[in-house]
């Protein structure tokens, strides 16, 4: 009877573990704390529950503080699976935060970009390519002072060196986390999509005028 037990168990940690991670990244804390302000983060500043416009909506103070929250949303769930569970429930568990957090239930399935819980994650699964990211991100900040340009310019790297990590032609991470960071690379560029068009416009619009 236990190796029964034992063995549903086995076969239910992965989505029981990811159910609970998608409902804690549902849990908005732009949202919360801008209520909790007396703002409306839906009708204000982009609109985007994230970082990025609690600080421009809320103050930089509270942008720093959505975002720092945002990251340990991703980072602490899969910590702990890693811990319990294991790497492949990791995965799964860090793939199910940043989509809980993408489309949240509690949003009407709506959600922020999933940079910094995304981030979280990938610091958990590969803490030397979520370093690459934030140099990388951090740079291009404050080179160009685009933040939406440094998240898909980040991406774009962590989608390199995830398929990098895939084929094993860098020493460090495996198959499996590099496939995952190509799936989470392509879900945040997915996200960003409309910046992404409005650049493009705004390129030929100049190419044009010149």
């Amino acid at each position: 009877m236990s190796v029964g037990h034992a063995s549903f168990w086995e076969l239910a940690e992965v989505p029981v573990a990811s159910a609970v991670a998608f409902v804690v990244g549902a849990v908005n804390p732009a949202t919360i704390l801008a209520r909790i302000l007396g703002k409306d983060l839906r009708h204000t500043g982009s609109g985007n529950p994230g970082a990025t416009n609690a600080g421009r909506v809320l103050g930089p103070r509270w942008g720093v503080v959505v975002g720092v929250l945002d990251v340990l949303k991703g980072l602490l769930p899969v910590v702990l699976a890693q811990h319990l569970f294991g790497t492949v429930t990791a995965l799964c568990v860090g793939l199910a935060v940043v989509l809980g957090h993408i489309w949240s239930p509690f949003l009407k399935g709506q959600g922020g970009k999933g940079v910094a819980t995304s981030l979280g994650a990938i610091l958990a699964v590969e803490p030397w390519f979520g370093l690459v990211m934030v140099v990388v991100f951090v740079l291009l900040v404050w080179r160009l002072r685009w933040v939406a340009g440094a998240s898909v310019s980040a991406c774009v790297l962590l989608f390199v060196l995830g398929l990098l990590s895939w084929a094993r032609w860098v020493p460090f991470g495996s198959r499996d986390t590099g496939a995952w960071c190509v799936v989470v690379a392509l879900l945040v560029i997915y996200r960003h999509r409309r910046n992404i068009e409005l650049w493009v416009s705004a390129r030929r619009g100049s190419s044009s005028a010149a």
